[in-house]
């Protein structure tokens, strides 16, 4: 079955329209998660293709840069076409190198070819501005260019959608890019070539450089002053060390970082359709989301219930390889993943938390954690401080409304939080208090192509999706003419 998925994928970097093998021969091992088996070999690159790809990009960027907006669109609207078509083999392509359920991928490859509906129409409307100064004797004019040669960092936990969600704002503002995807998810990446090369994509616009030294080829990339923009998704302390870097050159940064979003339930909520909520918000892609509910802060007039309701929907999940069409979670990542669940629900049922599903790893091939929900939770746990990006679910009782907020702001990060209340003005209430760039209203599943997605304090910087996402890649210019 894998070979079959994989047919025509390539295994090599994309630089300047062409496959080619990394220039030092370097190889590296991916591996389905489901199986723990290997799955195939790709070039890994290094700091030779970063300069290769970095020639390419820069040699065509002017005359990107200058391409009209409706040849721009009508490529990335030609992408989302050809991924809406292929949507079935894209989403078992992104099951066996990330582990995704199959219902996971297919609703990811929608996600994803969003970005590339979105920003296609959006590369239309750039907005500029006129006026008259405030002293009268000058117009005041402001346009948008592109910010040059960008960096695009990916995880693996959405390799499509990561990179789509990148990629098109860059291509619509005029940009070019070079792609860094996850080691562990290399094959959607290379995918994502093809079908901008096939949507009419110049050779060298766009280049995917896969590679097992991360630190390596970011770094040449970024030590090079033809880039002019990083973007990266994933861990907070990676993102401070990137930040660091590209400080050196003020190199213009987004980061989207890690979170540990918090889940309110409110006293006058409907327990049912928070349990509903919580199910979605915490078993999207097993857990293994930035915005994947973390801590579950709920009113002790509800507590059993929306516990007791929510253990009984994770425990009846099937778990298993992701192309089963009858499963409903898959595996983490990888062992290591595994056993760091492990170790946090283990510490927690130790100080007095209660396993109320779950709780355990499966003994079987590949790398699965049971579903979990912990009940009796202390408030001052240190397992609610970790983003436990897994199927574990802690249930913190609160005795009021107002404790609900003050715990979930009781954190460095600021990525994501869910609030359920039976109020309209209790919500938009809460919603303003909670420190988070995303609030989920009554509602587990937020994202969304068309909204701006980002974190505040820990949890990033800049804005992904929307216009806000567009002008990420975009610098104002300011013109001051007398006429």
């Amino acid at each position: 079955m894998t070979t079959e998925v994989l047919t025509g994928v390539s295994s090599q970097l994309w630089i300047g329209g062409d496959w080619v093998p990394a220039q030092d021969g370097d190889e590296m091992e991916v591996r389905d998660p489901g199986r723990d088996e290997a799955i195939d070999t790709v070039a890994s690159a290094g700091p030779q293709d970063a300069h290769r790809a970095l020639d390419a990009a820069d040699s065509v960027a002017a005359a990107w840069a200058g391409t009209p907006a409706r040849v721009r669109s009508e490529i990335l609207l030609r992408a989302y076409d050809a991924m809406i078509a292929d949507r079935e083999r894209l989403a078992r392509i992104i099951v066996i190198e990330s582990g995704k359920t199959l219902a996971d991928a297919r609703a990811e490859v929608q996600y994803a070819a969003d970005f590339f509906a979105v920003y296609g129409r959006a590369a239309y409307d750039v907005e500029g501005r006129l006026s008259r100064s405030a002293d009268g004797t000058r117009r005041i004019l402001v346009s948008h260019a592109p910010v040059g040669v960008a960096v695009l960092v990916t995880p693996w936990n959405f390799p499509a959608a990561m990179v789509t969600r990148k990629l098109a704002p860059a291509l619509a503002a005029g940009c070019t890019a070079i792609l860094k995807p996850s080691s562990a998810t290399p094959f959607m990446a290379a995918e994502l070539a093809r079908i901008m090369a096939d949507a009419g994509l110049p050779g060298g616009v766009f280049n995917v450089l896969p590679s097992a030294g991360s630190q390596r080829l970011v770094g040449a990339l970024l030590d090079d002053a033809r880039v002019q923009k990083l973007s990266f998704t994933g861990s907070t302390e990676v993102g401070r060390k990137l930040l660091a870097q590209t400080a050196q050159r003020i190199v213009n940064t987004s980061l989207e970082l890690g979170g540990n979003a918090p889940f309110l339930v409110m006293e006058n909520s409907d327990v049912d359709a928070a349990i509903d909520g919580a199910f979605v918000a915490k078993m999207r892609n097993t857990g293994q989301s930035c915005i994947a509910a973390n801590r579950y802060y709920v009113h002790e007039s509800l507590a059993e219930a929306f516990t007791a309701g929510l253990a009984a929907r994770m425990g009846r999940l099937t778990v298993g390889h992701g192309l089963d069409e009858s499963v409903g979670a898959g595996p983490v990542i990888s062992g290591a993943a595994r056993d760091a669940l492990a170790q946090h629900v283990d510490a927690a049922v130790s100080r007095g938390a209660r396993v109320l599903c779950g709780g355990s790893s499966l003994e079987r091939a590949g790398w699965y954690y049971a579903p979990t929900v912990l009940g009796n939770v202390a408030a001052d746990d240190p397992v609610l401080a970790h983003e436990l990006f897994g199927p574990v679910a802690p249930v913190v009782t609160v005795s009021s409304d107002d404790e609900a907020v003050e715990r979930a702001n009781d954190t460095q990060f600021g990525l994501a939080a869910y609030v359920y209340t039976g109020s309209l003005e209790q919500s938009l209430q809460v919603a303003e208090r909670l420190q988070a760039g995303v609030i989920g209203v009554n509602r587990g599943l937020v994202s969304d192509a068309s909204a701006p997605f980002g974190g505040v304090k820990q949890s990033g910087l800049g804005r992904e999706g929307a216009a806000e996402g567009l002008l990420e890649y975009m610098e104002p210019k300011y013109i001051s003419a007398a006429w």
